[in-house]
């Protein structure tokens, strides 16, 4: 992760705003470690995209998804493993049936405790929401697609393989046409890539690539992405293009006998001249070994 120290990832519901009929977000507020969070309706359950992160947080969207519910049955999901959208699960324990893929499951089940040190050394805000929080073991666990009825309404669930991680997944409202993409998707932001080997290689800059440029044919009406502004099918768009330009400017590069830091230093100098307002530019060298390591 990076360096800096990270500010305290509160989730506020007060922001909440309405997508569709009976289905919200709550905004992340461009504030890092907070994702942004899906509450969708239907005649007789609710389903909740991410949690937020730690107990606190969690407790926050599970008090808000309640009212929201007004006695519907509750069920949550999380779009990948990492901290700050899956490390709030266990909140919901007794009261949501939580279902994901099953390369989520495992993720949960085998990297989360190490992702839960590695997180709580970002800083003492960070920490002290992780205080008590332990990966949690979903209720439902599917492979590679579920249909998630909800009362006249069906959510789409869909693992999507290694791409941001191993067991992302992509939740799709197929009646209000919005899309909620996890991590897959960034808004005003370089791609997030958890390249640290020889602990977590699971990222892949080139499978990740192909999972967008399907994701981008569909053309969703509205894009709900992992972190930033909620938007349109530009969204995908833009991050294709992005992966697809770091990519080529990698790989060109590798062809020679350049090494990989001096890689690094010259594709993130093309990077922020391409995008020079967009933030996390931390991941760009992450990207670059990644995308050193999948060149043939």
């Amino acid at each position: 992760m990076s360096e800096q120290v990270m500010p305290d990832p509160v989730v506020r519901v007060t922001d909440a705003r309405e997508l569709a009929r009976d289905l919200v977000v709550i905004p992340n507020r461009r504030v890092q470690l907070v994702p942004n969070i899906g509450v969708i309706g239907g005649a007789h359950s609710v389903l909740v995209v991410d949690t937020g992160l730690g107990v606190e947080n969690a407790e926050t969207v599970l008090r808000f998804a309640a009212e929201f519910a007004k006695g519907r049955k509750l069920y949550l999901t999380t779009t990948h493993f990492h901290p700050e959208h899956a490390f709030g699960a266990q909140v919901f324990g007794g009261e949501a049936t939580f279902l994901v893929n099953r390369a989520q499951a495992e993720d949960l089940k085998v990297k989360g405790p190490g992702y839960l040190e590695m997180f709580k050394e970002l800083g003492e805000p960070v920490a002290r929401r992780l205080q008590g929080v332990r990966p949690a073991s979903p209720d439902l666990v599917y492979d590679q697609e579920h249909d998630l009825d909800l009362g006249g309404r069906v959510v789409r669930l869909r693992a999507t393989g290694r791409a941001h991680s191993r067991g992302d997944q992509v939740v799709t409202v197929p009646d209000a046409d919005v899309m909620f993409t996890g991590d897959l998707v960034e808004a005003g932001q370089f791609a997030i890539f958890p390249w640290f080997p020889p602990h977590d290689t699971d990222v892949s800059g080139v499978r990740w690539l192909a999972v967008m440029r399907r994701l981008a044919a569909q053309s969703p009406r509205v894009v709900v992405p992992g972190h930033g502004d909620v938007g349109g099918p530009r969204l995908l768009a833009d991050v294709a293009a992005y992966l697809e330009s770091l990519r080529d400017e990698t790989w060109i590069r590798r062809d020679s006998a350049m090494s990989e830091r001096t890689i690094a230093e010259e594709v993130k100098a093309v990077m922020l001249a391409r995008h020079p307002d967009w933030a996390g530019q931390e991941w760009i060298e992450k990207g670059v070994g990644c995308l050193c390591a999948e060149h043939e």
